[in-house]
């Protein structure tokens, strides 16, 4: 059955906690098409743990015995498979790595190195190793073995949204790309995820109970949801024309840019996300050192860089010489409003310190840096000779964060001691936090295309995208520094989200 899901799964949790029950004429959840009463019925009535059980045994004897076959006839063709499997990428067979539990399946069941493009109607025949092992030794399989492979080469990889979960016993998923649903009985797996959380794999439909029969070692956060759903619009473009929605046979058709979508998504895990500042430019911080002749020159020529501070607030905290002059002060680079975010009064473009003959710039990012030395050039001109830019990028950045853990840990500390004992310096901190997250509403996205999210919930695709960010952002709401938490309840509802449901117990 296809139906819309949202992330927050309260559907699924109220459906798993009652036993979802089928009538007897109802279609026989096995996908056979015939009515219940005349397939699954009786097999229904069978203990869910004893189905598990069985099919597990029988699953895992005949997995055991196509190794052995592979071992037999097919080990040297491994190499080639791994290949094909990564799209033609060598980084070299590892099958110790944890990459084995998304490849052996893929080697058993679908690898056909000579197969050619599948056309809508060819249903699927498996690969080579499958049909080889069906033809010597197909006979020899029992009844749940043979269906149990017949499953495996039927059914594609896809991705599976978890909608709701019974650790260490089953859990509800969503076919991102079809929208297929099925509670599915696993033990292991369900220990490992969460609500929202995206699964690689295939799910069987056996008699009386679905399995996740394969699936990929990594859950996927729900934030990166977004590059599943730029594939599905990609998917629905090439069958538009048909007049239909994605279907489980379209998977098979295009198994390769579903699995290249994966193996981007594995790769990206593994790599830091790219941060921006709030003109979209890639984060990377510069140090700006220059040589000045006057201090008390510098300031009047760099004080109207400091966007709504008069020079009485900037040398409110400034140091002077015996003579009166300006001889240490530091200078907010600001401007007017933010062209990213709409409702903000300002944009800190970097910081400036004056120091004697020294003037040295923080800014971040390698636009602003040009940008600064050309604010230099034009007010100072040749009173101000540039030293030293130094850069610093995110990596370097992390890697003396690192370093700096202990500290932080204790700073933090430090401020939500002060906040304890100031309530009214936390409730303005509140207050600010609280306004730059409900701003991201009216923020352009370039996940969103461009689009604000206020724009993009007005169409059901940007609807779930919006979800999906919402909910990796909810799940790191405890990153927050110094106890700060903010409302995004507030922000679902600027955007007629609602409330998500409350999250299962786990």
């Amino acid at each position: 059955m296809k139906t819309a899901f949202s992330a927050s799964g309260g559907r699924y949790r109220r459906a798993m906690s009652s036993q979802l029950k089928i009538g007897r004429n109802d279609p026989c959840p096995c996908g056979s098409g015939r009515k219940f009463k005349h397939c699954c019925l009786q097999k229904h009535s069978v203990p869910r743990e004893t189905l598990w059980a069985g099919q597990r045994e029988a699953s895992d004897a005949l997995t055991s015995e196509m190794m052995r076959y592979v071992d037999d006839h097919f080990s040297q063709l491994i190499p080639e498979a791994w290949r094909d499997f990564h799209l033609g990428y060598d980084d070299g067979v590892s099958l110790d790595s944890d990459e084995r539990m998304i490849f052996m399946p893929y080697l058993l069941f679908h690898w056909n190195p000579t197969r050619l493009s599948r056309t809508r109607k060819t249903p699927p025949e498996g690969g080579v190793v499958a049909q080889s092992f069906l033809r010597e030794r197909g006979h020899r399989l029992l009844e749940l073995q043979l269906q149990i492979l017949n499953e495996a080469i039927a059914r594609p990889c896809s991705f599976y949204q978890v909608l709701a979960c019974k650790p260490g016993e089953c859990f509800a998923l969503a076919d991102v790309l079809t929208g297929a649903q099925a509670e599915v009985v696993e033990r292991k797996a369900s220990q490992c995820v969460r609500m929202g959380d995206i699964i690689y794999g295939s799910v069987w439909i056996l008699p009386g109970i679905a399995v996740l029969g394969c699936c990929a070692s990594i859950a996927i956060p729900p934030e990166r949801k977004l590059a599943i759903l730029a594939l599905r619009k990609r998917l629905r473009r090439r069958i538009v024309r048909q007049n239909r929605e994605l279907a489980e046979q379209d998977l098979v058709r295009y198994a390769d840019s579903v699995r290249e979508t994966y193996l981007d998504l594995r790769d990206s895990l593994g790599k830091p996300p790219l941060l921006h500042n709030t003109d979209g430019d890639p984060l990377e911080f510069h140090t700006l050192t220059f040589q000045i002749g006057s201090a008390e020159a510098a300031f009047s020529a760099l004080a109207p860089l400091a966007w709504g501070h008069s020079p009485k607030d900037l040398l409110h905290d400034a140091e002077f010489d015996k003579d009166g002059k300006v001889r240490r002060v530091e200078i907010p680079w600001t401007k007017k409003g933010n062209k990213m975010i709409a409702s903000w009064d300002n944009t800190i473009l970097g910081h400036i310190r004056i120091d004697d003959h020294l003037l040295v710039a923080e800014v971040n990012s390698r636009q602003r840096a040009a940008r600064f030395r050309t604010e230099i050039e034009k007010r100072l001109g040749a009173a101000a000779v540039h030293q030293s830019t130094v850069a610093r990028t995110m990596e370097e950045m992390r890697a003396k964060a690192k370093n700096r853990s202990a500290s932080q840990n204790r700073s933090s500390a430090d401020i939500s001691e002060a906040f304890r004992l100031d309530p009214k310096a936390r409730t303005q901190a509140q207050e600010l936090m609280q306004k730059q997250v409900e701003a991201w509403v009216c923020q352009k996205i370039p996940a969103l295309g461009g689009r604000t999210p206020l724009q993009a919930v007005h169409d059901p695709e940007g609807k779930e995208m919006v979800e999906a960010l919402l909910l990796g952002w909810e799940r790191r709401i405890k990153d927050f520094p110094s106890g700060l938490i903010p409302d995004l309840n507030a922000v679902r509802r600027l955007l007629n989200l609602g409330a998500p449901d409350s999250p299962p117990e786990q």
